[in-house]
């Protein structure tokens, strides 16, 4: 009888910690989904004024190189000093990122038309909730995409790159279809991961570092994905 007592009171100690780490769990994934959220809709909003404020005299002046470039070392920095930043700086430090590719992605509304602009923004937010929730919920073992997604992310940088130069159409639809295809992998992927990495012992200032570079992880795939999209289904003006 004291054996069966014991282990209901194991069951029940097990059932109550299982509970805990589950609410720990989606508070924590609700604070990245959070900041990935904030951080889209201030990159929204920082284009469309750019866009209004400035017209297209921004994209003759040198100026807009800095907003090109000043985002990814900001990315850069963020990345290798999260570990030393405190939560508000890091945070802050996202945000501001967040507004720069604002900034620099205004040029898009001198390329496609406002309403293709927004119906595949609305198309990238539904495949990237999607993917998302399926990295999250899977049982399958994500982590030997690792290694392939990322073969396929230099592969875009590179031939990117090297289309710049040759102002190939039909390069440019290949390195598209090939982005789609790297970016929602990387969103189921990263999904899991950041799963992966929540612990229940981690103190605020852990879990805020985890939260933050994590949101940055899901804000460049779903940044990436859209223009991966618009590139190839943009209505061009």
């Amino acid at each position: 009888m004291s054996n069966f007592d014991q282990n209901l009171s194991n069951s029940g100690a097990v059932d109550d910690g299982a509970i805990a780490i589950d609410a720990g769990l989606r508070n924590y994934m609700m604070r990245i989904y959070n900041y990935m959220a904030a951080g889209v809709g201030l990159t929204a909003i920082a284009a469309w004024l750019t866009y209004q404020l400035t017209g297209p005299a921004l994209l003759q002046n040198p100026l807009m190189w800095v907003f090109i470039l000043a985002p990814l070392a900001l990315v850069f920095f963020v990345s290798a000093r999260i570990n030393t930043l405190s939560v508000s700086t890091a945070r802050l430090l996202f945000f501001v990122y967040a507004a720069l590719v604002g900034v620099s992605l205004s040029t898009l509304f001198h390329i496609y038309t406002n309403a293709s602009i927004t119906r595949v923004f609305f198309i990238s937010a539904a495949t990237f909730g999607g993917l998302s929730v399926f990295g999250y919920t899977t049982k399958r073992d994500l982590s030997g995409l690792g290694t392939f997604l990322f073969m396929g992310l230099i592969g875009v940088i590179i031939a990117s790159l090297v289309n710049l130069f040759l102002q190939s159409t039909g390069l440019d639809w290949l390195i598209s279809v090939v982005g789609v295809g790297v970016f929602a992998g990387l969103t189921a992927y990263d999904t899991q991961r950041i799963k992966a990495m929540y612990d229940a012992r981690d103190d605020e200032t852990s879990a805020g570092r985890k939260s933050v570079i994590s949101a940055l992880s899901l804000y460049l795939n779903f940044i990436n994905l859209f223009m991966m999209l618009l590139r190839l289904f943009g209505g061009r003006r």
